[in-house]
């Protein structure tokens, strides 16, 4: 039987800077695959423009910690040995490694240039608010501590459309970069007008020599680490036509099982469906609209209603397509697109992505072992263990629901016989506590079941016909299903 898989986003804004975090990956594998972790999303392997850099900011995307650049040979994460070590550690344990690639711009340029441009309304990229004059702007990579290894290719500003600082007026903006077959990509999203450019030097992808060159980068980089995926940073404002080829290109290169995901930060179902039918279905998608909802239920308490959690998500019209996601180290506090889902929803926010038969899900960092920083969070590993637990072992087989109260909602999966005592009811309560008679299926009768979170502490027996009467505690979570060994 085909058993449900798990993705750990391996990482949050907040880790230091030490070099060790390859090593911690390599470590802690077997308790990830032993916890029910099967697939792992690392943060850019790339090196950035600076050794505590998140790897967002990229500088060089053949240095993977192995040249002495920017600051230091290692990225802030480790060196080019120690990560492809943890790689193999991983694949030793059955995970599989997704690796966060940043393809949108480049940072830290090693040599300004003189070349022209105008300036644009931040608010509307479309409308230019200058005559064309000249700027001086950080485009120029050569990658001196490189030396050609692995690629001699070097970037000048004719591989760029927009950049964002003035060199001679110590001046920031967003400047349109003028030249023959020069302008924003159409095939970007169309926030601001034009959403082509999002920060520092924006990739061309007009330019066929710059698409050559990142597809073939991408191909090395898959031989080089021997990564089982990629998760595909920013894409809204990357041509999407180049996303296509990119996918296409990977997949050839790999087979049709290496998996991407991209970063499609859009509530609206219209345009990840949209981008979707570009992209001929290459990759999927994260489920942004249902990450807004989650937080929105954990913001009203029970003025939400339940029954509409999956009303107007990826995961609920594009289920094979939809990786579903409860926060990340963009959503967590503080951060650029913070939308946090409070402590107290969070249980429940993970069971329905966790427990139920659509959508592919992602375990967060922060939300497993902590937030860093000036501000710290605690770890939920405790509570979501037993969710983990549950999806691993119990959540297989026909999904029936319950959603038929504003504030208690339900569901239950009926097993599979291939897999002795699988099977669960879920249960989860924004309100007063509730309960609500469901039908595990009249094979189950007799059976006892117990509440895997612990957050009930009775024992519920399966009646005749199939039926219990299940229960939750207000404002909670409970997954009940037979304990082991039963």
């Amino acid at each position: 039987m085909k058993r449900n898989h798990t993705i750990m986003q391996f990482f949050e804004w907040h880790l230091p800077a030490d070099g060790k975090h390859w090593a911690k990956l390599a470590q802690l594998a077997p308790q990830l695959k032993e916890s029910g972790i099967d697939a792992v999303w690392i943060p850019p392997v790339t090196k950035a423009q600076t050794p505590e850099d998140t790897g967002y900011a990229v500088y060089d995307l053949y240095d993977l910690g192995e040249f002495d650049q920017k600051g230091r040979v290692s990225t802030k994460y480790g060196t080019k040995d120690e990560l492809i070590a943890a790689i193999q550690t991983c694949r030793e344990h059955g995970i599989e490694i997704y690796i966060d690639v940043v393809m949108n711009h480049k940072a830290g340029a090693d040599e300004t240039e003189k070349f022209k441009v105008v300036e644009v309304n931040p608010d509307n990229r479309t409308e230019v608010i200058s005559e064309p004059f000249e700027i001086e702007g950080w485009t120029k990579f050569t990658f001196p501590g490189r030396k050609g290894k692995y690629s001699p290719f070097t970037w000048n500003f004719e591989h760029f459309n927009g950049t964002d600082f003035d060199q001679s007026r110590k001046r920031q903006g967003i400047f349109r970069i003028l030249g023959e077959n020069k302008d924003w990509n159409q095939n970007v999203v169309h926030e601001f007008g034009n959403y082509d450019y999002l920060m520092f030097a924006n990739i061309d992808y007009n330019h066929p020599v710059v698409r050559e060159e990142m597809i073939q980068w991408g191909e090395w980089l898959l031989d080089t680490t021997g990564c089982g995926g990629l998760r595909l940073d920013a894409i809204k404002h990357i041509n999407h036509n180049f996303i296509r080829e990119f996918a296409v290109a990977m997949k050839e290169k790999r087979g049709d099982s290496f998996y991407m995901v991209g970063e499609f930060w859009n509530p609206d179902l219209n345009n990840c469906r949209q981008f979707l039918d570009n992209v001929d279905y290459q990759i999927d998608l994260f489920d942004v609209s249902l990450h807004y909802k989650l937080q929105a239920a954990s913001a009203s308490g029970k003025n939400f209603d339940l029954r509409t959690i999956f009303e107007d998500t990826l995961v609920a019209s594009h289920p094979m397509n939809a990786v579903t996601f409860v926060d990340n180290h963009d959503s967590q506090p503080s951060e650029s697109l913070e939308s946090w889902v409070q402590d107290w929803f969070k249980p429940s926010a993970y069971a329905l992505i966790l427990l139920r038969k659509d959508g592919y899900p992602v375990v967060f960092y922060g939300d497993y072992f902590g937030i860093g920083g000036e501000n710290p969070l605690p770890g939920k590993k405790k509570a979501l263990d037993p969710l983990l637990y549950a999806r691993a072992n119990k959540a297989y087989g026909e999904q029936q629901d319950y959603f038929d109260h504003p504030n208690t909602i339900g569901w239950v999966r009926l097993g599979d016989p291939e897999l002795p005592g699988s099977g669960c009811a879920v249960l989860i309560a924004n309100g007063a506590e509730g309960s609500k008679r469901m039908s595990v299926g009249d094979r189950r009768a007799g059976e006892i079941w117990t509440d895997l979170t612990g957050n009930r502490k009775e024992q519920i027996e399966i009646g005749e016909d199939g039926f219990a009467e299940f229960k939750v505690n207000g404002g909670s979570l409970s997954v009940w299903a037979l304990a082991d060994g039963e």
